[in-house]
């Protein structure tokens, strides 16, 4: 170790991430604390890290944080995540990011601060790359000052900020990539009717947690999108056909428009949802490309409705993991088997029952004939905690049957999940 250059030792001091790791291994010896001062690229202050974080005051942290911070010469990722306890003074956290600015790269600020001040500000027109803000403010973006040129990653929890700042921040960001929000709170002016996002660079959206009655997501180059906790009237998708993920999760809208181009699309995973089948087929019926397609727990709009497993079949040609949950209503199977055409390229088929019944075996029975190439099937089930004897039955007829379908399809690797 004593051969080591200062450099490799500031390396090996960065991987610690934990603050508290990094100043008790500095302590080794001279060279060792040199490498602290000088080549420390990496702090993390985080609450999980240490539990004694929990006794500290607040002062006491911002002291600690000062002498610790204040002490390295080159920070690049820097993490403060603090618990509901803590609320940090703005004059300490304005000094850290004022000294570490020219060099740092990410930054992840999770604490209460009081007074509310424009952090964004502070991390402006520097190398950071990535920011990740939780439980502040941010008031006031002014465009003509306010510039990111590298950061690709945005994210931004339980963050207060007006819809037009939000949009004046986006214009700031001309290479941002990546842009997640989780209960923000965005205030809607009188003169505006929406929510409306613009970005000329982003690939990944993220939103959770949140109700508009209106919101536009304007973005050329958007790959990903995940919609989970939300509830809209109206969401609106403007792109150009780059789209290759659609995650919707727990979300009520009247009305979704994610646009003509998802012939891209390759993921489709939709929970907890309520749709017009034939309306949303229609959305995603271009996309040749599917290759995972998952409706789990999804409500139809009209009780008739029935999803057609064999177009799905037909239409996604490409389909290897499909996963399905098993809907019975009026003695109605809502992902009916007739006519089913083959899924030979299927080898990962996951299905699931909330309430099971003699018919959901039948069902498990039709999907494996229909998939020969089939690698893996998993069962997710709901067992309830006060069972009748006539579902102990049932539940006992289906453990029979499945050990008779393991023995005809030895090839295929069972699991089972159980609530």
């Amino acid at each position: 170790m004593d051969h080591l250059p200062v450099e490799v030792i500031g390396n090996i001091l960065s991987l610690l991430g934990s603050a508290r790791d990094v100043v008790v291994a500095s302590a080794t010896c001279k060279k060792w604390k040199e490498a602290w001062r000088s080549h420390l690229h990496s702090l993390s202050f985080n609450f999980c890290d240490w539990p004694l974080y929990h006794d500290y005051t607040s002062p006491r942290l911002e002291m600690l944080i000062t002498q610790t911070i204040f002490q390295t010469k080159a920070l690049q990722f820097l993490t403060i995540f603090m618990d509901d306890d803590h609320e940090f003074s703005a004059a300490p956290v304005i000094a850290w990011l004022m000294y570490t600015r020219d060099s740092l790269r990410q930054l992840h600020y999770n604490v209460r601060t009081n007074p509310s001040f424009n952090i964004i500000e502070k991390c402006s027109r520097h190398r950071l790359e990535v920011l990740a803000l939780a439980r502040n403010s941010i008031i006031g973006v002014e465009p003509g000052y306010l510039k990111f040129p590298c950061l690709r990653s945005l994210s931004l929890s339980f963050v207060s900020i007006s819809a037009l700042d939000l949009s004046l921040l986006l214009s700031s960001c001309p290479k941002l990539e990546t842009l997640a929000m989780v209960s923000p709170e965005i205030a809607i002016s009188d003169s505006q009717a929406s929510v409306e996002l613009i970005s000329v660079s982003l690939k990944d959206f993220h939103l959770e947690l949140f109700s508009s009655d209106k919101f536009i997501l304007d973005v050329d180059l958007l790959e990903k999108l995940h919609l989970k906790d939300c509830t809209f009237e109206i969401f609106e998708l403007v792109g150009k056909g780059t789209l290759k993920a659609l995650k919707i999760d727990d979300v009520s809208v009247i009305h979704l428009d994610i646009g003509d181009g998802t012939e891209n699309l390759e993921i489709v995973d939709v929970c907890n949802f309520t749709i017009m089948w034939p309306k949303f087929y229609h959305v995603i019926s271009k996309a040749s490309k599917l290759y995972k397609l998952r409706l789990w727990g999804v409500v139809f709009d009209d009780e008739d409705e029935v999803v057609d497993i064999e177009t799905i079949s037909v239409c996604f040609p490409q389909l290897r993991h499909l996963s399905l949950s098993y809907d019975l209503r009026d003695g109605v199977l809502h992902y009916g088997l007739q006519g089913l055409s083959c899924l030979k390229n299927v080898v990962v088929l996951e299905l699931g029952w909330t309430v099971i019944s003699d018919l959901f075996s039948v069902w498990v029975a039709g999907l494996l004939e229909g998939c020969p190439n089939l690698k893996k099937l998993v069962v997710y089930g709901y067992v309830s905690e006060v069972k009748t004897h006539e579902e102990c039955q049932i539940l006992a007829r289906f453990s029979e049957f499945i050990l008779q379908l393991g023995r005809k399809y030895g090839h295929v690797k069972f699991e089972f999940e159980y609530e």
